[in-house]
């Protein structure tokens, strides 16, 4: 470091041309010795000096040039972490041996898999519900996006826990977490493979039905419903924890406007004494 630092005043913005300098001066020192102790002693042969000058001038360029391509591997591994986008480092070649190019490479190219590993982390994480371990608005969003257009007609439900607040109140935000996750594992264990549940904030999900009508949506919940009563997950008083859902049909085109109907079909369920299942279609006539 400390030749690298010292020589950092000539050209310094490349290496190159710095290492060019220190081999020209240190390919020339012998000639210019020889030729101080020829003009020095009276010995100096003018067609051997050219010779010896061009000779050494043929030997730098030949070292210069074999420097260059040797810092090849360096000029790949700096370009792949200079054009690194949005945290990601591309791969480079791989070589054989152990030296310092090789270890560098390996390096950079171990610190690209690191870091793409973790953005797939961080995608992954940046789509998932940590507590319940499913999708979260942006993650089922993403999933539609994912979708065939053609393969997104279907039902929705909102569905929303009643006085949840109640369970964090009296037993604790521990024992209102677990009724979450238990709840969210319950949705998964009886919809169908194909179906999408996200946590859609609180005490809220969202299940997407491809493919279904409301009448089906509907035949879920009733026996979600009936799970929930026979495998209580808490209880509010003196009754079982309940749900209350607003259900309509949607496609992928009209998504946001079908979420808005279903929220409007969940408050309706929750004004008339919730525990209940309400269709959009209910509501509209």
């Amino acid at each position: 470091m400390r030749l690298y630092l010292a020589s950092s005043f000539i050209f310094p913005r490349s290496l190159q041309l710095r290492l060019f300098a220190v081999c020209f001066v240190g390919t020339h020192l012998p000639l210019l010795a020889f030729i101080a102790w020829a003009v020095t002693t009276g010995k100096l042969d003018m067609s051997g000096a050219m010779v010896v000058t061009l000779a050494t001038l043929v030997g730098t360029v030949i070292a210069v040039g074999g420097i260059y391509a040797l810092l090849a591997p360096i000029h790949l591994a700096a370009k792949a972490l200079n054009d690194a986008e949005d945290g990601q480092i591309a791969p480079v070649p791989r070589i054989g041996g152990n030296d310092l190019a090789a270890r560098l490479l390996a390096g950079v190219n171990r610190a690209a898999e690191a870091t793409a590993e973790r953005m797939r982390k961080l995608s992954r994480d940046a789509s998932i519900d940590p507590l319940t371990g499913m999708l979260n608005r942006r993650g089922l969003r993403d999933q539609l996006e994912a979708m065939d257009p053609a393969a997104t007609v279907g039902a929705i439900a909102l569905v929303d826990l009643d006085h949840f607040k109640l369970i964090n109140d009296v037993l604790g935000h521990p024992a209102g977490d677990r009724v979450l996750h238990d709840f969210a594992k319950g949705i998964t264990g009886t919809v169908r493979r194909t179906d999408l549940v996200a946590r859609w904030g609180g005490e809220e999900f969202l299940i997407y039905f491809p493919g279904a009508t409301e009448a089906q949506a509907r035949m879920v919940l009733v026996r979600l419903g009936e799970r929930l009563r026979n495998e209580p997950l808490a209880h509010v008083g003196d009754r079982p924890l309940t749900f209350s859902a607003g259900t309509t049909a949607v496609s992928r085109d009209t998504f946001e406007e079908a979420v808005r109907r279903a929220d409007l079909a969940l408050y309706e369920a929750k004004r008339r004494g919730r525990a209940r299942i309400m269709s959009n279609a209910e509501i509209a006539g």
